[in-house]
C-alpha cells in the first residue's frame, strides 16, 4: 500500500508538499472486515449452500445432480441425483404470497416436460419413456394411475410443458395461469383493481415512449455537462432564465391541456372504459398543474430575494469551468463508481442467496418438507452481510469523493498549470490508494454508525402504522428526522475531511476539526456562495426534469384515449432527476472543493511576495471586491 508511517498532526496548511499514510488502524480494521464479508462468501460455499442454490434441491435436502447423504429422520433424503439434474415443481402456481415464497413441492428430475401432461397415464408414458419420475420418489411410474396418494404426490394436471432451455436448472413452465392468479392476487391486495389496472396498463402501453424519454433526459445532462465546461460565464444567467421561462411555460401549458381534456370528457362518446381513463388524465392534470402553480411562484420569490448572489457564482462557476476543461476526466468518475456499486451489489445480493440456502437442515413435521435454517451465531452472519452492504458502499462513495477532491486540489495548488500530472484523476487514485484508504475507511464507517439506527428506527416506524400508540409512532418518526438531519450533516464535514486530507495529509479527526473550523471562520462568505452554487446546480437539474417532462407531456397527449400518465410521467421524471444528479453532482463536489480552498488560500495567504495566492484571477478579482465591502455586506 505504500504505508510506511503514520502521519504526525500538522497545524501549518502545507499544500502538495507532503504526503504520508494516514489512519492506519482503521485501514486494518476495514481490511479485516473485508476479510470477514469474504469468509461470509466461503462459508455457503463450503457448507453447500452456493451449491444448493446453483444447481437447485428438491423438498428433501437432495441437491440436485449430486450423490447426496442421508438426513436423519428423511427418508427421502440421501438419495443419488447425478442423473436428476432439474428441479421439477409439482405446482407451480402454489404461491405465497405473503411470505413472497413458492410452497409447492419440488423433485429433482433428469428431465423436463416438452408436451403438455394432462392424464396420469400421459405422467406414466413420460416417466416410462424419458426415465424422468415427475412424482413423488416412494411412487414407481408403474403405479401412477391408481396410487391412492397421486393427488397429493404427483403434479397438478395438466402438467404445461417447460421452457426448452431451464432457467438456473428449474423446470419453469412456457405459459402457466398462475402468474394471472398472482397479479390478481396482488391487485386485490393493493385493494383498487380497477384504478391500479388501468395504470398499469398505461405503463405497457407507454413503454416505447417511456424509454424514449429517459434517453431524452441522459442526453439533456449530457448537454448540461457539455455547457457548464464550456460557457460557464453565462451558465447562471441561462439557467435562471430558462428555468423561469420553462416554469412559467410549463404552468401554461399543463393548465391549457387540463381545460382542453375537461372540455373533451364532457362531450366524451366512447366506452366506459375510455371515459374512466380520461377522468383519471383530468384529475392527474389539475394536481400537476395546481403543484407547478405553487412551484413556479416560489421558484420566482426565491430568485428575487437571491439575486444579488449571482455575481458571486459566476466568478466561482468560471473557475470551476476551467477545471473542467484541465479535467475532463472528472466527467467519467459517476460511471466508474456506479459501476463499481453494481458489481459489489450483485455480489452482495449473491451471498445473501447463498446464505438463504445454508445452515442446518429442518424438516417441517406437518408437510415432510426440508428447508435449511442457520442456527445460534450462524444467524449473526446475516447482520454482518448487512452491515457490510452500507460500510462498504459508503466506502466507494467515499472514495470518488476523495478522488476528485485530490484532482481538484492537484490543480488549485499547482500554480503553473502546465506541470500539472498527465492524468490528475488517475494520479488523484493512486495517491488516494497509497496514503488515504484508512481514512475513507473510518470517514465512510461513521456514516455507518448513524444510517444503521435510521434505518432500524425507519422499519419500526412502519411497523408502528396503524397502531394506537400514536405518542410513540411520532417520537420514533422524531429520532428518524434528527438521524437525517445528524447524517447529512456529518457527510458535508466528512466530505470536506476528505479535501483537507487531500490537501495537507491529515488523518481524518484533524482534518475534519481544521476544516471546520476555516469553514465556522468563513461562513458568511462560504455560506453566500455556496448555498446559490448548490441552488443554480438545483436549477440544472430541475431545467432536466421540466424539459423531460415537457417532452413527456406532448408524447403522452397522443395516447389520451387508453393512457394514464400518473405512472408514465412520475417514472420518467424520477429517472431524469437521478440521471441530473448522477452528472451535475461532480460539478457540486468541485464546486464545494474550491470553496475550502479557496478559504484556505486567503486565510494562509496574503498576496504579498512569498505569500501569493493560489487562486484564479477571476478569484482574485471577486475577493478584492468582497473584503473591500464586507463591513457593508448584508448576508
Amino acid at each position: 500500500m505504500g504505508c510506511c508511517g503514520s502521519a504526525e498532526s500538522k497545524r501549518d496548511w502545507k499544500p502538495l508538499e507532503e504526503r504520508s499514510c494516514t489512519d492506519i488502524p482503521w485501514l486494518i480494521i476495514f481490511i479485516l472486515f473485508c476479510i470477514g464479508m469474504a469468509c461470509i462468501c466461503g462459508y455457503p460455499i463450503a457448507t453447500g449452500g452456493a451449491s444448493r442454490l446453483a444447481l437447485g434441491y428438491d423438498s428433501y435436502g437432495n441437491t440436485c445432480g449430486k450423490n447426496n447423504t442421508k438426513i436423519e429422520g428423511v427418508p427421502l433424503s440421501g438419495r443419488d441425483m447425478t442423473e436428476n439434474k432439474f428441479v421439477f415443481f409439482l405446482d407451480p402456481c402454489n404461491l405465497d404470497i405473503i411470505n413472497r415464497k413458492l410452497k409447492s413441492i419440488a423433485l429433482c428430475v433428469s428431465r423436463c416436460p416438452s408436451t403438455e401432461l394432462k392424464t396420469y397415464s400421459d405422467l406414466k408414458g413420460f416417466a416410462l419413456n424419458n426415465g424422468s419420475d415427475l412424482c413423488s420418489y416412494d411412487i414407481s411410474p408403474t403405479r401412477y394411475i391408481s396410487h391412492s396418494e397421486r393427488f397429493t404426490k404427483c403434479p397438478k394436471l395438466p402438467v404445461p410443458p417447460s421452457k426448452p432451455v431451464p432457467l438456473f436448472r428449474r423446470c419453469i413452465p412456457v405459459d402457466i395461469s398462475c402468474y394471472t392468479q398472482f397479479a390478481e392476487a396482488f391487485i386485490a391486495f393493493v385493494s383498487d383493481n380497477t384504478v391500479l389496472r388501468r395504470v398499469i396498463s398505461g405503463v405497457m402501453a407507454s413503454k416505447e415512449i417511456i424509454m424514449g424519454l429517459c434517453v431524452l433526459a441522459l442526453v439533456l445532462s449530457l448537454i448540461m455537462m457539455v455547457v457548464i465546461r464550456y460557457i460557464s460565464r453565462v451558465l447562471v444567467w441561462i439557467l435562471t432564465i430558462l428555468v423561469i421561462v420553462g416554469s412559467i411555460g410549463g404552468t401554461a401549458v399543463l393548465w391549457w391541456f387540463y381545460v382542453d381534456h375537461r372540455n373533451a370528457l364532457k362531450s366524451n362518446t366512447t366506452s366506459v372504459f375510455g371515459k374512466e381513463v380520461a377522468s383519471d388524465n383530468v384529475k392527474a392534470l389539475l394536481v400537476y398543474s395546481i403543484g407547478a402553480t405553487v412551484f413556479t411562484v416560489v421558484l420566482l420569490l426565491v430568485l428575487f430575494f437571491m439575486r444579488k448572489r449571482v455575481t458571486f457564482t459566476i466568478s466561482l462557476f468560471n473557475v470551476a469551468g476551467k477545471v473542467f476543461i484541465h479535467l475532463p476526466l472528472l466527467v467519467l468518475q459517476p460511471f466508474w463508481t456506479f459501476l463499481c456499486l453494481i458489481l459489489f451489489w450483485v455480489y452482495w445480493i449473491a451471498v445473501l442467496l447463498f446464505l438463504g440456502t445454508t445452515g442446518t437442515p429442518v424438516k417441517n413435521n406437518s408437510t415432510g418438507v426440508v428447508a435449511y435454517e442457520m442456527q445460534g451465531p450462524l444467524q449473526f452472519l446475516v447482520w454482518y452481510h448487512v452491515v457490510g452492504l452500507i460500510w462498504i458502499s459508503e466506502f466507494i462513495l467515499a472514495f470518488q469523493q476523495m478522488t476528485i477532491a485530490g484532482a481538484v486540489v492537484t490543480y488549485y495548488f499547482t500554480r503553473n498549470k502546465s506541470q500539472m500530472p498527465a492524468t490528475p484523476i488517475i494520479s488523484s487514485m493512486v495517491r488516494t490508494i497509497r496514503y488515504h484508504l484508512g481514512t475513507l475507511a473510518k470517514g465512510s464507517f461513521i456514516i455507518t454508525l448513524v444510517k444503521i439506527p435510521r434505518l432500524i428506527l425507519t422499519y419500526i416506524h412502519t411497523q408502528l402504522k396503524g397502531k394506537e400508540n400514536a405518542c410513540a409512532r411520532c417520537m420514533v418518526k422524531a429520532c428518524v428526522c434528527c438521524l437525517w438531519c445528524l447524517e447529512k450533516c456529518l457527510a458535508y464535514l466528512n466530505q470536506n475531511a476528505y479535501t483537507a486530507t487531500a490537501i495537507n495529509s491529515t488523518s481524518f479527526c484533524t482534518s475534519a476539526r481544521e476544516a471546520f473550523l476555516i469553514l465556522v471562520e468563513n461562513a458568511l462568505r462560504v455560506a453566500a456562495i455556496n448555498t446559490f452554487g448548490d441552488f443554480v446546480l438545483f436549477l440544472g437539474k430541475i431545467l432536466v426534469v421540466s424539459c423531460t417532462a415537457f417532452a413527456g407531456v406532448l408524447a403522452l397527449n397522443y395516447q389520451r384515449d387508453y393512457t394514464v400518465w400518473v405512472l408514465p410521467l412520475l417514472i420518467v421524471c424520477l429517472f431524469a432527476f437521478l440521471v441530473a444528479h448522477c452528472f451535475l453532482s461532480v460539478f457540486e463536489n468541485v464546486v464545494d472543493v474550491l470553496f475550502l480552498c479557496f478559504a484556505v488560500d486567503t486565510k494562509y495567504n496574503d498576496g504579498s511576495p512569498g505569500r501569493e495566492y493560489y487562486m484564479d484571477k477571476a478569484l482574485m478579482v471577486r475577493q478584492d471586491i468582497v473584503l473591500y465591502l464586507r463591513p457593508f455586506l448584508c448576508y
